[in-house]
């Protein structure tokens, strides 16, 4: 063998062990001839994955399209990749299940409202990134959520996704077994975004565990919902635990987002603003303009992450 070629051999390995691919934890996939994205509608066989999404990094999801729309048309403008004004087509237009956005190395990307809904958007979405051949990717979930102990309009990097109990853990039921999934969330990613809401300085910002319940209302003791069978010192008692264990917000979608990434050997945060203190109330009664505000602050930090992690900032 020639002397240059063991070094070059050499260089490829080192290169290749850099980059950090998808792993797919379904051997089933490498059987068939075409997959079918069908909630995204795409699909192999009809889409260039690699040429269509193969230079992502950065993946941000959050419930609505509009908001996953308009955190595409920020980032844009942020990394100078468009201006005021511009639209950005929908990827997805021939679904109405999920909206999804793509410019430069950011894709965009909305889930709908609980585990469920961004279970499914995440299983295709995972698929997507591997058909792609993407490799490095970072995937943030933004969104919002009810705050325990926090001024609204905080805002909290999750340090653990936890269940109504506290625990670390999603349940899910799997061919009639409960398997037990870790939801641990990226410590290093957390601690970068955090030190990027000190260099803002603009906005409240704290890591903490985030409880993900399995609904809106009775799910996270409310007592405004059309069913509620306990009494208020009894919710308080509930919540005040929830704050003594570290939970510091309340959302729907973090534990599954956090296996699902953990499972699929994938970077990833959770960045949710706050728009209430549930130890003061229940209802949302902060006026419009201060709520469109408040969601902009996790869209915001996530994009300030960006353009550091791309030399822009």
């Amino acid at each position: 063998m020639a002397p240059g070629a063991s070094n070059e051999k050499k260089t490829d390995d080192e290169q290749a062990s850099k980059e950090n691919f998808i792993h797919l934890c379904n051997p089933h996939l490498e059987k068939m001839k075409e997959d079918i994205l069908y909630h995204f509608a795409l699909g192999t066989g009809t889409h260039d994955f690699p040429a269509l999404f193969g230079d992502v990094k950065f993946v941000c999801v959050g419930g609505s399209p509009s908001r996953m729309k308009a955190f595409i048309a920020y980032i844009a403008e942020e990394l100078g990749l468009g201006s005021t004004g511009c639209d950005y087509p929908n990827i997805c237009a021939g679904t109405d299940r999920y909206a999804m956005y793509k410019v430069g190395p950011v894709l965009s990307v909305s889930h709908g409202m609980g585990i469920p809904s961004i279970s499914i958007m995440l299983h295709e979405l995972i698929k997507l990134l591997y058909h792609a051949k993407c490799s490095n990717i970072t995937i943030i979930r933004i969104g919002t959520s009810g705050g325990i102990g926090l001024e609204p309009g905080s805002v909290v990097i999750t340090r653990q996704s936890v269940d109504a109990t506290f625990k670390p853990q999603l349940e899910q039921v799997v061919l009639g077994k409960t398997v037990i999934r870790s939801t641990n969330l990226d410590e290093q990613l957390a601690k970068e975004l955090m030190q990027c809401s000190k260099e803002i300085g603009q906005f409240n910002t704290v890591i903490g565990n985030t409880m993900c319940t399995l609904d809106f209302y009775e799910g996270q003791g409310r007592l405004d919902g059309a069913i509620c069978l306990y009494d208020e010192e009894e919710k308080l008692q509930y919540l005040k635990k929830a704050y003594d264990s570290g939970v510091r917000n309340i959302e729907m979608e973090s534990s599954v987002f956090a296996a699902m990434c953990n499972l699929s050997g994938v970077k990833a945060a959770v960045v949710c603003v706050t728009l209430l203190n549930r130890l003061e109330g229940d209802q949302i009664s902060s006026s419009h303009d201060v709520l469109v505000e408040y969601q902009q602050r996790p869209q915001k930090l996530v994009g300030y992450f960006i353009k550091k992690c791309l030399g822009k900032a």
